[in-house]
């Protein structure tokens, strides 16, 4: 990786919004997604603005679903509703949106806790990449709101190709950078799956993670595969 320029004036939000067009985002608006990821079924459900997430698996010898609306959090055992308490809820729908929102990147970026700034413009494996970083308002940013976000999205194809995050940890702040692989369409809509990565060094920088990647710098501690993608 090497920087091309800095100061740039483009425009952060015209970027994205190709971004999320080429990538199918305006189908996403209306649709109904499955898919299988690690050992659980999601589903996504959403018509303009309302959104009904879904997450289902089987825990010893009991049938989960838990439902994230835009009313809330919800979960049935066996069918039956079992209230639980709020903690516990905020935790089940932040891991439940989670897999959502990565799921269909770059949309969602146009939120309105969304925050935008272009850093530069940079070379990764010899194709050209605008440098975006994200950040999220409190109100509306979710339980994660603190997480920083850095996209990678090509100069040419507005493809994501590259992402990277920080987050809380008890002991300080994490860092995971996400190589996309596996890019598919399905009915118009982009998806892709993502080689997980983490500096070896412990005191490397957010901003520093694709300088990183190119030296070979990163561990790879996963892969993340969407399997038996459908689009309805």
């Amino acid at each position: 990786m090497f920087l091309l320029s800095c100061g740039s004036p483009h425009n952060p939000q015209l970027i994205i919004d190709k971004a999320i067009n080429v990538s199918g985002g305006g189908l996403l608006d209306s649709s109904n997604i499955n898919f299988n990821f690690r050992d659980k079924h999601y589903i996504a459900k959403r018509n303009k603005g309302d959104f009904f997430y879904g997450r289902s698996f089987v825990n010893a010898s009991d049938s989960i679903l838990d439902v994230l609306t835009n009313r809330g959090f919800e979960r049935f055992v066996n069918d039956d509703f079992k209230p639980i308490p709020d903690s516990m809820a905020v935790k089940y729908s932040s891991s439940v949106n989670s897999v959502h929102y990565f799921s269909v990147l770059p949309y969602g970026l146009n939120d309105a806790a969304v925050n935008k700034e272009y850093l530069s413009k940079v070379v990764i494996k010899n194709n050209p990449y605008h440098k975006i970083k994200i950040t999220f308002n409190e109100e509306g940013g979710g339980e994660d709101f603190e997480d920083v976000f850095v996209y990678w999205v090509h100069t040419e194809t507005f493809m994501v190709d590259y992402l990277a995050y920080s987050y809380a940890e008890d002991d300080g702040v994490g860092l995971r950078f996400r190589e996309a692989y596996n890019e598919r369409y399905i009915k118009g809509i982009r998806f892709v799956d993502y080689i997980n990565y983490k500096p070896i060094d412990g005191n490397a920088s957010l901003l520093s993670l694709d300088s990183l990647y190119e030296s070979k710098e990163l561990k790879e501690l996963s892969r993340i595969n969407l399997e038996q993608v459908k689009v309805e």
